[in-house]
């Protein structure tokens, strides 16, 4: 999974990257100061893992990866080649859903590119970008297509066509492509497109430190962030990128503490994992031994066959059948021997819809 953090300039987007990837992206209090989008590779919290590994004393452990893309401060005009735009732009068409860091905080030792804050403006200036660049590349889409779409020949072209037709009129009413109401066959031709503002979106309201521990109806300005993403149709979550960045240095006894003294039972790490893996409809299979334990990442609705295939395509194409056992059944049985002997251990076929924490052993046969 692959998610691009974007944000107007100095709203705590890179202090958040830094925090979350140790990946160490300049922060700095002036924009465009990432010039090229820092990719970090970040390991699922999970303690499932943890526990199974040490049942089965695994001599590895590989947990599910999050790849997130710093994606330099987008600004006004953007989608015109305003500040770096057009090049960073390109960047947000390669993730799978956009984290959109909002600033929730007053202080006046970090500028702000509008001179106040105010996070729906902010927002609804980079979605605007995000529209007008899908308006030029849904323009070109229809200029490639259109001889062969009037020529009446290639049904398929016409169809786009006209699906296109009404995709713009959506963009030009300065809508985003995803609340555009539409049917399976034409959700498949918008994903042909690779639009930005079809992507989902997790907002990242970004507070202060002295405002950790506080209520979020004390927080007017988290407050008008939730209403948006919720007349919208989009995650969000409470972070503070400061304190994260503070979290991400200390030892684990350390964090446990930190977070208990604020009443916080997650980091935002943990609450941004959860609000992508919701936002994306994604789950996470177990497979376990003295070799390796390890978490698979699949979409909720996936099938015993296409999930083994996530381990190897031989898995799919000889598929037998999946031994499944609830991941907490098989650490009170000890095992899977133990889970045998209790009849707790399940043979599913190929129809058999895999559900989160799963522990499977895939039967094939190439």
């Amino acid at each position: 999974m692959k998610l691009g953090v974007v944000g107007l300039p100095n709203v705590g987007k890179s202090t958040l990257f830094n925090a979350i990837t140790h990946a160490g992206a300049e922060a700095a209090n002036y924009p465009f100061c990432t010039i090229e989008p820092n990719v970090g590779i970040v390991a699922v919290p999970d303690e499932r893992l943890t526990k199974l590994a040490a049942l089965y004393s695994s001599k590895k452990v590989t947990p599910a990866v999050i790849e997130f893309v710093d994606i330099a401060g987008l600004v006004k005009g953007a989608s015109r080649g305003e500040g770096l735009g057009n090049k960073f732009l390109s960047h947000i068409r390669e993730v799978d859903a956009i984290v959109h860091v909002v600033r929730c905080f007053e202080d006046e030792n970090v500028t702000h590119v509008e001179n106040s804050v105010d996070p729906v403006r902010d927002i609804e200036t980079i979605n605007l970008e995000l529209i007008l660049a899908d308006i030029e590349a849904t323009g070109k889409r229809m200029d490639r297509i259109k001889n062969a779409a009037r020529g009446g020949s290639d049904k398929a072209a016409a169809a786009e066509y006209a699906f296109l037709e009404k995709l713009l009129a959506h963009l030009e009413s300065e809508q985003p492509a995803h609340s555009m109401p539409m049917t399976e066959e034409e959700k498949e031709l918008l994903a042909g497109v690779f639009l930005l503002s079809a992507k989902p979106v997790i907002y990242c309201a970004n507070i202060a430190e002295r405002d950790m521990g506080a209520g979020e109806e004390e927080l007017p300005l988290v407050q008008q962030v939730k209403a948006y993403a919720q007349k919208h149709g989009a995650g969000v979550i409470v972070i503070c990128a400061k304190t994260e960045e503070e979290l991400s240095q200390m030892e684990e006894e350390d964090r446990a503490l930190f977070l208990e003294e604020f009443g916080l039972k997650e980091s935002g790490l943990d609450k941004l994992i959860k609000a992508s893996y919701s936002l994306l409809g994604l789950i996470s299979y177990l497979t376990a031994g003295e070799k390796e334990t390890r978490a698979w990442t699949i979409t909720k609705g996936t099938k015993a066959p296409q999930a083994a295939g996530k381990i190897h395509t031989d898995f799919e194409k000889g598929f037998i059948r999946a031994e499944v056992v609830e991941w907490q059944t098989l650490l009170e049985c000890g095992g899977l021997a133990g889970a045998r002997e209790k009849g707790k251990v399940r043979s599913e076929g190929k129809e058999y819809v895999m559900k989160d924490g799963d522990v499977v052993l895939f039967r094939f046969n190439v």
